[in-house]
């Protein structure tokens, strides 16, 4: 087929859901899900996101993929009236490939096993160009002036669901032509069409918020399916210490000396994960003594201090210890915990944890921070490993 291009078209005008395409939807921006499909395709060579947004385009860099660029967007190719495909050949006059895939934001139930069935049919059928769509059982009508009338079947002689074909319905997901094709029709489809069928889900774009409840619902049945099957022992215990281990709390001695309350029971938790051979870290933006003879205490493997990329040192921890990121549980509370709370395989937080953590993470602790959160995320380690 030649060089094959993803093109994810993005802006940030969004009227029925504003800033959709950076919202959370089930732990991640909306983007994202679709970005990770595109990624994630043996057959896509490259992966490029148009947009006019610099707020879009920060939260793309968090990809370290060489296959992912994000390109600029015209200002007449963004408006509310600019219609997909003048995005579209703009790209194409400025990039060379053979064949493009547009994909939607909007349809983060599209997975990379559906963009490599379509390529596959695509190739088999000859067709020019494809689309993607469901498959609806339903039975249409249509009403002018006074009366209705059946559009796909005779109601006279109605059909049992079971052995009803049904109709074809787009379901805006995914869309392959060539470059060719695409300058010269000026549609994002042309030619002769493959309907290539996608799971009855996949129905859903995210334009109103009602479509989101449904899609966020349908992401998280997908990934607890996907965890159960494929879940690893989690083989170390990484935690922030502010917030967590403690109550967050300024105390000061009459000395003026920093003093913080931990809790005991945290302690034991420790204890008991490191007797199953589990590696435990603090990893703390703080720089205190205080932390420091606390982690010789609990005998914590590894101790870092003075730290503002936390995702940098698992990365480190992982080399050194070979261990994948799903084999890692984090505990933090705070913004500056995100970027580790989302790459790791488990994720928690105290129960007075900002919101915006509350929202990414795996498990939110009954207990508050240093009231014995740590403690009980060890207890359902020991229960789950």
């Amino acid at each position: 087929m030649g060089k094959i291009v993803a093109f994810i078209p993005a802006r940030a005008g969004s009227k029925g859901i504003p800033n959709k395409n950076i919202r959370l939807l089930n732990k991640k921006p909306l983007i994202y899900w679709v970005i990770e499909a595109a990624l994630g395709c043996n057959g896509i060579d490259e992966v490029y996101v148009s947009t006019d947004s610099s707020e879009i385009a920060d939260k793309i860099n968090f990809f370290q993929d060489n296959r992912l660029h994000v390109i600029s967007r015209s200002r007449e190719t963004a408006t509310d009236q600019a219609t997909t495909e003048s995005a579209m050949l703009e790209f194409a006059e400025q990039y060379e490939f053979d064949k493009i895939i547009l994909i939607q934001a909007t349809s983060p139930l599209l997975e990379s096993k559906d963009l490599e069935g379509a390529l596959i049919s695509l190739m088999k059928s000859k067709a020019d160009s494809l689309l993607s769509g469901v498959r609806q059982k339903r039975f249409l009508w249509e009403s002018k002036n006074v009366y209705a009338n059946p559009v796909n079947y005779d109601y006279l002689l109605r059909p049992r669901r079971q052995g009803f074909e049904g109709y074809c319905v787009e379901n805006g997901a995914l869309y392959i032509t060539s470059r060719d094709l695409l300058l010269k029709s000026k549609c994002r489809i042309s030619g002769n069409i493959f309907m290539y069928e996608m799971p009855e889900n996949t129905y859903y774009e995210l334009d109103e918020s009602d479509d989101w409840i449904v899609v966020e619902q349908f992401l998280k049945n997908r990934i607890t399916k996907e965890k159960a099957k494929k879940r690893r022992e989690i083989k170390l215990l990484a935690t922030d210490v502010d917030g967590v281990l403690t109550d967050a709390g300024m105390y000061y001695a009459n000395d003026g000396e920093e003093v913080k309350k931990f809790n005991t029971k945290d302690g034991k938790g420790i204890e008991l994960l490191r007797k199953k051979g589990v590696i435990t870290a603090i990893i703390t933006s703080e720089n205190t003594n205080i932390v420091e003879r606390r982690a010789k205490k609990l005998k914590i493997d590894d101790l870092y201090q003075g730290i503002n990329d936390k995702l940098c040192i698992i990365k480190k921890l992982m080399e050194k210890y070979n261990i994948e990121l799903d084999e890692i549980c984090y505990i933090g509370d705070d913004l500056n915990d995100l970027e580790v709370l989302q790459a790791v395989g488990f994720s928690s937080c105290p129960n007075d944890a900002a919101e915006e953590v509350k929202n990414v993470v795996d498990y939110i602790c009954a207990k508050k921070g240093g009231d014995g959160c740590v403690r009980e995320v060890c207890d359902y380690l020991l229960r789950k490993n």
